[in-house]
């Protein structure tokens, strides 16, 4: 479902993405153009299992050449926000264009019923039904709607980790202190031996008044996946709703709902969806819509309507639609390619690096518990120091983590990300290991 299977032809691989994927920008020919480029390369690795794929070069060239980016700057912060290729920021452009004429019968009438076919694709390659996922604005939108939008009573709790995400503390903490509900945070592995010890600390946390589980498909700061599986089956077991934070996992490893069981799913598309910033995917099971309140009120009538939480005023419509080009990019690269390429980079570099004595790494290296994101530790060296020399003086631009209980470096190559940048990198922080950060 993933990748493009051995045979397809432009026409056939369309009419396959087109069922779920509005494709009204390739009437460009400059987007038609970009993606007959992308449809050629991907073409030459169609016999290569993804794993293989991974680390052929000149296939990657040929996808980094798909963005229009400076490499003035080495980026390793894609874990942000990401650039989107080419065919997605023409659409997007030309989306834009289209609404600036009579832009409220434009934007209302023609283009924004179109977003229907983003939700379509959105839901295929998330496998649930179309009913089901919101577009939203990014990752935090539609947590926040999970998170405000339960009913919950002075002293339910809550259950969630040391990790999780600020804004989403942030949130639970605003409904504790205005409602009297309770957040409860419990400290994981950095990193694990096993998932299973995972599991098991939210197991030992729960108790008789716990609600709601929020929990990282995978921790932003380090880039540990999480047993969402398993701790969506306990929190069933328990009747206990469970809220996923998507926001780095999706289009970065390949899964879909099966694979998590839960009840509400969130995730920013502008980050491994490639798709225009400001964009994001809620995910409400049917059964729940109804019981989940909006975050900004909607019409009785829409109780049940998945529709309810996209209520949020005036919007471009441009935004929405081109993210049907990042979902052509996404399936014409292949989910699974996609993924192996990015974890291939984290441990082109880890590799390059763990040999030295004082570097840590708070991410495990295991395939089950990582994938493209790692956090490293130069021992007794000022995370932040190292980030702003990087980017000062070597022009490499990093992510600093200083957290309660560990800090380092996040470091987040995306799929545009040369082997030769990967090397300058390591040639920097293998100087540092060896002697520090030079003073100014």
């Amino acid at each position: 479902m993933n990748n493009p299977m051995p045979g397809y032809d432009r026409r056939e691989f369309l009419s396959k993405v087109g069922q779920g994927v509005g494709l009204a920008a390739l009437a460009s020919p400059v987007v038609s153009s970009l993606f007959n480029e992308l449809s050629a390369a991907t073409k030459r690795v169609e016999h290569l299992t993804p794993l293989a794929a991974a680390g052929d070069e000149d296939f990657w060239f040929d996808i980094q050449q798909s963005f229009s980016i400076t490499r003035g700057i080495v980026n390793l912060n894609n874990g942000g926000v990401s650039p989107s290729p080419r065919l997605v920021t023409e659409a997007f452009v030309r989306y834009t264009w289209q609404q600036e004429d009579v832009t409220a019968y434009t934007m209302w009438q023609i283009l924004e019923p179109q977003s229907e076919t983003i939700r379509a694709g959105l839901a295929e390659v998330f496998g649930c039904d179309r009913e089901e996922i919101a577009i939203t604005r990014n990752a935090s939108e539609g947590l926040e709607i999970a998170l405000f939008g339960l009913d919950l009573k002075p002293g339910d709790e809550v259950l969630t980790t040391t990790q999780d995400y600020p804004r989403m503390l942030t949130t639970l903490r605003q409904r504790e202190q205005r409602e009297g509900i309770v957040l409860k945070m419990i400290k994981i592995p950095i990193p694990p031996n096993d998932l299973s010890e995972i599991t098991e600390a939210f197991e030992k946390a729960i108790t008789p008044t716990t609600r709601v589980i929020l929990i990282c498909h995978m921790i932003n700061i380090t880039g540990q996946l999480l047993p969402v599986k398993e701790i969506c089956e306990l929190g069933r077991s328990k009747g206990i709703q469970v809220i996923v934070d998507g926001a780095h996992s999706f289009a970065h490893t390949d899964f879909q709902w099966k694979d998590l069981g839960c009840d509400y799913y969130a995730t920013s598309l502008h980050k491994w969806m490639f798709a225009p910033k400001g964009t994001g995917m809620l995910f409400v099971k049917k059964e729940n819509i109804e019981k989940l309140w909006a975050l900004m009120a909607a019409d009785k009538t829409q109780a049940t309507n998945i529709r309810k939480f996209e209520e949020i005023g005036t919007h471009s419509a441009a935004m929405r639609l081109a993210i049907g080009e990042a979902l052509l990019y996404h399936r014409g690269l292949g989910a699974k390619r996609k993924e192996e390429r990015l974890r291939y980079l984290r441990n082109y570099w880890v590799n390059n690096l763990k040999g030295y004595s004082n570097v840590r790494f708070h991410t495990s290296m295991d395939r089950d518990q990582s994938c493209g994101i790692a956090n490293i530790e130069i021992v007794g060296v000022d995370p932040v120091a190292i980030g702003g020399y990087l980017m000062g003086t070597h022009k490499i631009f990093t992510t600093p983590i200083i957290h309660d209980e560990f800090k380092g470096i996040r470091i987040t190559p995306s799929v545009y990300t040369t082997i030769q940048e990967l090397d300058r990198f390591c040639e920097v922080m293998a100087s540092i290991s060896a002697h520090g950060v030079p003073k100014s």
